[in-house]
Parts: structure tokens; sequence; C-alpha cells
């Protein structure tokens, strides 16, 4: 909630918090240019007090389900809020079919922060090497980041080249991130050593592009996971059929139940940064350890001691966002914000324009963008126009246009039409009203 306040505030959004924590509110209200209200977010009372009656959408993100679902209820029924969104966590309730229905439980748009997570980290050990993979278009086009290695083919070459050395595959550098600052990447861009490179292409053409950039990690064979929560143990049931997956969880009552559901999975009984349990469980032979109890600092100590002790790759849980750029990049080769991670899903349903998807990048620094273009050429100011034409905000890149199951990367002379998926890349935050306002349709459409 903190986390969405922050950004939906810096856009120039009217936001109000409902929480029972005062402590907490004053810690956001004297930070962020906000309204606060105290008290219970399910109550009819504290939810026009927030001003229910007049908000275009409720987002209902407590750690209870039962709360966010209720808060939904009395918004849609006593104050007829147009959008609702909430976090369920528990899965005996999204897997019930027609529960959350305009008739039943009524709410619009649900957030599994634990699913979000897990496909998230899921999608990064299927491409060893990279530091973010998102998807767009249902997963035809994919945007990863990845660092470039010292000695590695493109360093010390101008973007122009890599369109030369590899015509075979259509891909195109959507930003580049030098030592925390953004460039603009046009065809003269020399790409160093250490530069976050965040390239775009096909699925199919990912590892081709990503061994450009740096020597390909082999696959992750042998994946050890440390605390079998919600997150560790969804992400062994993903694994365990391709993978040889290793489980540590130091609750025994818990360690039952994932040995009861998981099929090929090892569960062990102990503590993460015991150095001894390590030893025994060949930590060195280890591709990568993910480091996902619900404790920053357990997370942290266990990674850099597994790191330390021979494990190839390391990726860590951590809520704490002051931590994730204190330890990314040192021992520690990935550290996940599940905040930074789920947020995107919220913000998709905050954009105007037809915005479906959004990713937020770099801590929310930056932020890609899928838009679908409606209108002609009269009523539209991307339909009809080729990308070299159109008027981007300062900071803005298309990366790609995907038409039906085709994908275009953008190249300047490719001419978007109606119904296209346009993924683009924005920098500088303050530009997505104006972003958004290019892709909303002009009143001669209607």
């Amino acid at each position: 909630g903190g986390t969405l306040a922050e950004h939906l505030a810096r856009e120039e959004n009217d936001i109000t918090v409902v929480d029972t924590d005062g402590e907490r509110l004053r810690e956001l209200h004297t930070r962020l240019d906000i309204r606060t209200v105290s008290g219970a977010g399910s109550y009819p009372m504290v939810l026009r007090q927030a001003g229910c009656e007049d908000a275009d959408m409720l987002i209902a993100v407590t750690n209870s389900d039962e709360v966010n679902m209720i808060a939904c209820q009395v918004a849609h029924t006593l104050f007829r809020t147009p959008t609702k969104i909430a976090r369920v966590r528990a899965t005996a309730y999204l897997t019930r079919k027609g529960l959350f229905a305009h008739e039943a439980v009524p709410i619009d748009v649900l957030i599994s922060p634990e699913q979000v997570v897990t496909d998230h980290i899921r999608r990064l050990i299927e491409h060893p090497g990279a530091l973010q993979v998102l998807e767009f278009a249902g997963g035809l086009v994919q945007l990863v980041a990845v660092k470039a290695f010292y000695g590695g083919p493109l360093v010390g070459q101008e973007l122009g080249f890599l369109r030369r050395h590899m015509p075979s595959v259509d891909t195109r550098v959507a930003a580049i991130y030098r030592q925390n600052r953004p460039i603009i990447p046009r065809g003269d861009t020399v790409i160093e050593a250490d530069d976050e490179v965040f390239f775009i292409a096909a699925r199919r053409d990912i590892r081709a592009v990503m061994s450009e950039l740096r020597r390909l990690d082999r696959d992750f064979r042998r994946v050890m996971i440390a605390g079998g929560g919600n997150i560790g143990e969804r992400l062994a049931e993903h694994l365990e059929h391709s993978h040889q997956v290793k489980i540590i969880e130091h609750n025994l009552e818990r360690c039952t139940q994932l040995s009861e559901r998981l099929d090929r999975t090892v569960v062990l009984h102990g503590s993460a940064t015991a150095k001894r349990l390590l030893e025994e469980e060949n930590i060195e032979d280890c591709d990568i350890f993910c480091a996902l109890t619900n404790d920053d600092e357990v997370n942290i100590m266990s990674s850099m001691l597994a790191k330390r002790m021979g494990a190839k790759k390391v990726l860590t849980l951590i809520n704490n966002a002051a931590y994730v750029d204190l330890v990314q990049g040192g021992e520690i080769d990935i550290a996940i914000s599940p905040q930074q991670a789920t947020i995107g899903s919220l913000l998709t349903h905050v954009r105007r324009g037809d915005i479906v998807n959004v990713h937020s990048l770099r801590r929310g620094a930056a932020e890609a963008i899928e838009a679908i273009a409606h209108g002609d050429t009269q009523s539209s100011k991307v339909v009809g126009r080729a990308i070299g034409e159109i008027d981007l905000p300062q900071g803005t890149t298309i990366g790609a246009v995907v038409r039906g199951k085709e994908v275009l990367i953008a190249h300047d002379d490719v001419v978007v039409e109606s119904g296209d998926h346009v993924i683009l890349f924005v920098i500088d935050k303050r530009r997505l009203r104006d972003v958004e306002r290019l892709f909303q349709v002009g009143l001669t459409f209607f």
C-alpha cells in the first residue's frame, strides 16, 4: 500500500490511505502529499470518511483477504465505486469459479502477489544471466535486462553494429543504464562494461541476443530454495519436473505438508543460515540459491553464506526497499522486491488510455508499458503514422509493435495500425501523462 501510494502521489493523483496503524499513517503523511484516515478499511463509516463516494477506484491491499473482500463489497453496495482492486492470497478463494463476479463478491481485478513474484523468479531461472525478464502481448515479446560484461562481444561496439552482426535476429535496445543514469540509445551509442542494457525481442530470439551481450550462463539445473512458504512452494512445484530442487524449511509441521504436496522436491528441515546443513547438501554444486523466507535478514545472510560456500548464483527476496539497492550486485546477484514486482499489475488499471500491461523498472524509476492503438489517422496521434513520425515525449522509446501473432521490432519505417499492441519504454515518469494522451482517441472517433 505504501509503495503504491508513493508511485501514484508522484503522478498527481488524489490519494487517501486508510490503515489501523496510526504510526505508519503519520510516517506516510509527512513523506507524501496524501490524505490519511485511521480506521478499519472495511467499515462503511471509515470508507465514507476517506471519500469513497467520489472515488474512481478502491485498492484493498491489507494483509487480510477477508478485509479486502468486504471493503470491495461495501464500496460497491453503498458507494458504487467504479473500479475495485483487491489483494487475495488464499488459494481456497482463488480457485472457486464465479466467486469474484459482479453479482457475488464484486472485485474487478484480483492481485495475488505470491503468484506474481513466483512467475518473476521462474522467468529469471529460465534466463540465466538476466537481471529482469518481463513479458508482453501474452508472452510473444520479452524485455530483458542484462549487465554487459567486460570482454563480451558487444562491449566497446556501437549499437548499429548489433544489427550488422546479427542480421537474422531483430532486436532493439530500449534503454541503457550507466552508473544508475539512463541513456537513450542511438545507433552510435557505445556499450561499456557494467552497463545495464534493456533490450526487447521476440521470445524466440532472446537467447541469441543475450549471448551477444555476455557469455551465456549454462542452464540452471540444481536449485536450492530457502523458505517453504507460499512462494517457495509454488516455485518448487513449477520447477521440480525440469530441475533438481531442494527446499530448506525451519518449521517441522510445514516440512511435513511440503513433503506431502510436492512430488520430486527434497524437503530439508533446518535453518538456511546453518553452515553445516549447506555443506552436507553440497551447496558448491548448486546452480542457483533462492532465499525466499519472509525475513529479510535471514534471506540476506543465507544468500551471502551460500555464495561464499560456492553457490554459482544467488537470488534474494527483500521486502525492505532500502536494502534492495544496498545488496544487489555485490555478493547477491539478483535482489527482488515483491512490492516492485507486484506494482505493475496495479498500475495497469490506473493508467488512462487502453493500457494492458505496465511493468515498473529500476525500482520505479522507469516504466515499460503495453498500449493498444485505436482509432484512425484523424482521431489518433499514432495510427497510420510511421514510428519515426510519432511525436514521442522526451525520454520515451517504442521497442516493438505486436500485430496479431506477429512481432515487429520498432524501426522508424514501421507504420502503426489500429489494434496494434505498442510496447514503450518511459525513462522519465513525469512524461507518463503525455504517453497516455498519445493513446487516447480524439472525440471524432466516437
